[in-house]
């Protein structure tokens, strides 16, 4: 006899079981919670994240000094390129903006207020241009250790500030060799380099939490700077420029951050730059553009600190 064939069984309507990784058992949660335990990678609280990254300063110290150091190993000049790379900018912009548009008319000592435009000026860009690859740029050293992602940001910006402090040495020459005289005016480059790093740190933050998210950021960000350079009085004194040009964009220039940093280093080196050379209200908006960059930069990175090195 030919054998019948059962019908398939109906669809169950029975829900489906989630699986137990995606819905944790509370007695496990209660257990790991009784015995300290977090999840791995976790973003610590505000306070814990600073007392955590400050627990790691000699590390940080130590990674920026080997990064200046790496930098230049394979170069026969070294360390010398520090101070020569400046120098060959200083040259390259005088050639430009001082003998061909003669931008230095009007402007004494013009030779030391060019250098110390550039100087600066390029303390702040190569921090951000290094801010915004130090995650992207550390995924091995982010996904293989466990510490505080702030630290690599903050790492760059000391490389940076060591640089400067090199090429400061020969600004300071620069200066002395074009007949400025060394005046008490000069001590108030220590208040002036401080509040511009920590600018500078909160800014390589921001780009460093950006970088990390969007990688096409370093392929973009030599063209905002160099426009950035150019509105920031670098070659020439901007208020020349603002004197004549509408009160909104004469006020939103003068409160550039750059040009801030640049004219107070310029009136604490040069003598001829007088207070009445300043934007107004100069060092509060120093120390508020300090305050607000490193504040808002700290705090935007550590929100994004479970983010880092994953994906």
């Amino acid at each position: 006899m030919p054998q019948t064939l059962a019908p398939p069984p109906p669809p169950s309507t029975a829900p489906s079981v989630i699986p137990t990784a995606l819905s944790p058992d509370p007695h496990l949660r209660a257990l790991a919670e009784r015995h300290g335990l977090t999840v791995s990678g976790a973003r610590p609280p505000l306070r814990e994240y600073t007392r955590r990254l400050w627990a790691r300063r000699h590390f940080i110290a130590a990674f920026a000094t080997a990064r200046l150091t790496a930098t230049y190993t394979t170069a026969r000049l070294g360390q010398l390129w520090q101070v020569v790379t400046p120098l060959l900018n200083a040259g390259v912009y005088y050639l430009i903006f001082g003998v061909l548009l003669h931008t230095s008319r009007g402007i004494p000592n013009f030779i030391p207020f060019l250098c110390t435009g550039i100087f600066v000026f390029t303390f702040t860009q190569s921090t951000v241009l290094a801010g915004t690859r130090a995650v992207s740029g550390s995924l091995g050293l982010v996904r293989a250790l466990h510490f505080p992602r702030a630290a690599l940001p903050i790492a760059y910006t000391l490389v940076q500030l060591q640089q400067l402090l090199f090429s400061m040495g020969v600004l300071a020459a620069i200066v002395l060799i074009c007949g400025v005289p060394l005046t008490w005016h000069w001590l108030l480059m220590v208040p002036a380099l401080l509040l511009q790093s920590v600018f500078n740190t909160g800014l390589s933050l921001v780009m460093a939490r950006i970088g990390a998210k969007t990688t096409d950021t370093a392929q973009l960000m030599p063209f905002v700077l160099r426009t950035w350079m150019y509105v920031s009085g670098v070659f020439y004194n901007l208020s020349t420029f603002t004197s004549s040009a509408p009160h909104i964009v004469s006020v939103a220039l003068n409160c550039n951050p750059a040009l801030i940093y640049i004219d107070l280093m310029r009136y604490a080196l040069i003598d001829t730059v007088r207070a009445q050379d300043l934007p107004p209200h100069v060092w509060p908006l120093a120390l508020g553009w300090a305050l607000l960059a490193g504040v808002a930069g700290y705090v935007f990175f550590w929100k994004a600190e479970e983010e880092y090195g994953r994906g």
